[in-house]
């Protein structure tokens, strides 16, 4: 081991200690302990460049344990990110730079938020998909996409079951680009490992399908680099190197749980720095020859590479201009300019499922929109994602659109954030309404960190019959519209359907669940595309002076005009508001808003056959189901639970007679 390499490793360590003792917060055992990891990665094979951290084809690194945040920012502040000595001093402070856990657009040069365990590593599965995905949708794509995937994860990471749902498929479709640093320390939060874990973390990874490398010393800074080199050389299989690692090296307390996550505080934190490490500086101080051991590799490295690249891609625009321009245009993930500018023709009187309308959605968009990738979780029959005629993404055909993503929910929900944020692809997954619980927290990660992820969720109701309360979603949609920056929009029609997909595929910043009937609803006379762009509107106008408004969602719109027509009849006059968005009509001016919704809210009745939680926002009144349903057939269900017009109707007169 060279002596800027020691000297680098006791900087990186200092800084960490430093930063957490300010902040009296933080967690340093694994900051200590994997120091020698990131700083072999970083000076000798990641590829990037600080001066422009979204050049599309540099390295990804990926910190899965996000707790370790400080060791991240000390490696982006000493390879020239702007990351400076002040934003190191103010961590975990209010507006600073330096988050408790990495924030993806927040802090340069951090390519994924991470910290909730697990996560991490799916998403660096989904670029490593991307990676591959994009290369081979390209002519000689080689040439402009053409980069490896690093990550860093711990014991925690791998104890939370998402992590073999990514391992599993990261092996079966051989991402060897894909090299994942396994900090096996041996402790957690509440002690030992052995408290919890007791299995072979190696012959897990060879049952995936993974090639194994191990490191016995994780100070070895010679012994990362050689296994580093040899990840890299894999042909087919992802990679993951075992780092044994000493949790808080250097710490009096090193190699308990006592030092997680906890400061060292001033007393430890010197015994560390001057004893072990052999670093007797004062506290956030970097030596000149490690800032200028940073600028001659990794700094150096990048601006070469990136350099070089850019003479490559000018080269490549000469002989592909129309994949060149396509490509700088999906970098932003912004698609709009290839949407068709008119709606397809619908046919009156048909009467068809929003899944199957979605299923067609999406197929007519693929025509026209790139790098469009997805599938669902093995339902892609029910819920209508596969691309009719479409190949599948598999380690012989990279160029497929169609992804298998077999059961596993949450994984592939996280596997698409990484795709996003790598960028240069657009995509969706689905699954059934009911088991969007089982991807929530990937779904929450995507609005924290501003992805517009796509989400189709079929059977939406307890339309869903046979299955029965294990299947029939309740309490679901009040989930997904609680997430800042989630649009959920469950269109009412077909008509209805094509335009939520349009508003899907718009979105640069937000995800949308679009949340689809499995049970034929009829093309509603006036149901509207520009309606569905302004979150809610009159989609059956009142006769002459309106008594109520019902606003509904999805399957319940259709029931709400068959309830209007009865209630005409009763001397009753009634609104009917299509409100396929909660959210996008929160953000309508509020002269829009009063004009759609007419009357006050001891005037409103909502009506979707889901839970009311929530709707007190724009109805005194509710038509809804606050219990879990029942297994029967759909109409059996539906009448059982008393979810019919005349019901409706009943609920109405009721809420007149109030104020008669």
């Amino acid at each position: 081991m060279k002596e800027i390499d020691k000297l680098s490793v006791a900087t990186i360590r200092s800084l960490c200690i430093d930063m957490i003792n300010k902040a009296n917060s933080g967690h340093p055992g694994m900051a200590l302990g994997s120091a020698p990891i990131l700083y072999t990665l970083f000076t000798n094979h990641l590829v990037a460049d600080p001066k422009d951290p979204d050049w599309i084809n540099r390295d990804r690194f990926v910190l899965s344990a996000g707790h370790a945040s400080s060791l991240l920012y000390t490696m982006l502040h000493l390879s020239g990110y702007e990351v400076s000595m002040d934003d190191l001093k103010r961590f975990r402070q209010i507006g600073s730079l330096t988050p408790g856990h990495p924030e993806y657009h927040w802090t340069k040069g951090v390519d994924a938020t991470s910290g909730p365990l697990g996560q991490g590593i799916a998403q660096a599965v989904g670029m490593a998909i991307a990676e591959a995905s994009i290369a081979a949708n390209y002519s000689e794509g080689k040439k402009i996409m053409n980069h490896y995937t690093y990550v860093l994860c711990g014991d925690g990471c791998l104890q939370e079951g998402l992590s073999q749902e990514a391992i599993s498929f990261a092996g079966h479709q051989k991402l060897n680009k894909l090299i994942l640093f396994y900090d096996a320390n041996q402790v957690t939060l509440d002690g030992a490992l052995d408290l919890s874990f007791s299995e072979s973390v190696k012959n897990r990874f060879l049952a995936s399908e993974w090639e194994v490398l191990e490191v016995k010393d994780g100070n070895d800074v010679d012994a990362i680099d050689e296994a580093i080199k040899k990840a890299k050389s894999s042909k087919d299989k992802p990679v993951m190197i075992m780092v044994h690692t000493i949790i808080g090296f250097g710490s009096a307390k090193q190699g308990t749980s006592k030092v997680h996550g906890s400061p060292l505080g001033v007393e430890d934190g010197k015994h560390a720095k001057v004893e072990v490490y052999g670093f007797d500086h004062e506290d956030f101080f970097v030596p000149e020859e490690v800032r200028k051991h940073f600028e001659s590799t990794f700094v150096a490295r990048g601006n070469k590479a990136h350099e070089e690249y850019k003479k490559v891609f000018e080269d490549y625009r000469k002989d592909h201009k129309a994949e060149a321009e396509r490509f700088e245009s999906l970098e932003g993930l912004d698609v709009s300019k290839y949407l068709p500018e008119e709606m397809p023709e619908f046919v009156e009187g048909s009467s068809t499922s929003t899944r199957v309308a979605s299923g067609k959605a999406l197929n007519d968009y693929m025509l026209s929109v790139p790098m469009l990738v997805g599938g669902s979780a093995d339902v892609a029959g029910s819920v209508m994602t596969k691309l009719n005629g479409g190949v599948d993404f598999t380690p012989e055909h990279r160029e497929g659109h169609n992804v298998n993503w077999g059961i596993r929910e949450f994984a592939m929900g996280c596997m698409q954030n990484g795709m996003l944020l790598h960028g240069g692809i657009r995509s969706y997954v689905g699954c059934f309404a009911v088991f969007s619980d089982y991807m929530k927290p990937a779904i929450r990660m995507a609005a924290l960190s501003h992805l517009p992820g796509i989400y189709l969720f079929s059977h939406d109701s307890i339309a869903v019959g046979e299955d029965g309360p294990t299947h029939q979603p309740i309490e679901q949609l009040a989930m997904l519209r609680s997430i800042p920056n989630v649009r959920v929009l469950r269109p009412a029609d077909e008509r209805e359907t094509y335009a939520c997909w349009r508003e899907a595929l718009r979105s640069t910043k937000t995800p949308t669940a679009l949340i689809l009937s499995r049970q034929n609803l009829p093309l509603l006379e006036g149901s509207s595309a520009e309606g569905v762009k302004r979150g809610a509107y009159v989609v059956s106008k009142e006769a002459k002076r309106a008594d109520l408004v019902l606003i509904a969602t999805g399957s319940e719109v259709s029931l709400a005009i068959e309830a209007q027509k009865k209630l005409l009849e009763k001397k009753i006059d009634v609104r009917v508001v299509s409100m396929p968005s909660w959210e996008i009509f929160a953000e309508q001016e509020k002269d829009y808003r009063r004009e759609v919704l007419l009357l006050p809210s001891e005037r409103r009745v909502s009506v979707e056959m889901l839970s009311t939680f929530g709707w007190g926002k724009w109805s005194k009144y509710h038509m809804g189901l606050d219990e879990f349903g029942a297994s029967a057939p759909a109409k059996d269900v539906i009448s059982h639970f008393n979810f019919t017009s005349d019901h409706l109707v009943e609920l109405c007169e009721s809420i007149v007679n109030k104020f008669n």
